[in-house]
């Protein structure tokens, strides 16, 4: 079992900036890659962002590129969210997640942490 810990939401103006965090603790080793991804009420869960484990490869939505950045601390287990030039439309729970092989499923999912933009 590996389990996620999401911290670092907030009320920010937009235009504004958050870093997301995810610390990953338990069987890590068992991890391929870890992703962000985020869902407003009533809508289904979005991607937003993934990165490998292992060499560090990463993708996005093309919502949030250029301005979302993933990355990863394989000595402290932890996966960051950097959001820059927030918008409003990127208010949301915030979820982190881990897959344990190639693949579009995920493992494993943190608790959540909200992300509100206000205009």
């Amino acid at each position: 079992q590996v389990q996620l810990v999401e911290s670092g939401g907030g009320l920010v103006q937009a235009g504004g900036s958050l870093r997301l965090s995810c610390a990953a603790s338990g069987r890590t080793f068992s991890v391929y890659r870890m992703a962000w991804f985020r869902q407003i009420p009533g809508k289904e869960r979005d991607f937003v962002a993934a990165i490998r484990w292992s060499g560090g490869s990463t993708n996005y939505a093309d919502s949030v590129k250029g301005r979302f950045t993933i990355s990863r601390d394989n000595a402290k287990n932890t996966v960051y969210l950097q959001m820059n030039s927030l918008k409003p439309e990127d208010t949301a729970v915030y979820y982190c997640a881990a897959a344990k092989r190639i693949g579009v499923s995920y493992d494993y999912w943190g608790q959540g942490t909200q992300v509100t933009v206000s205009s």
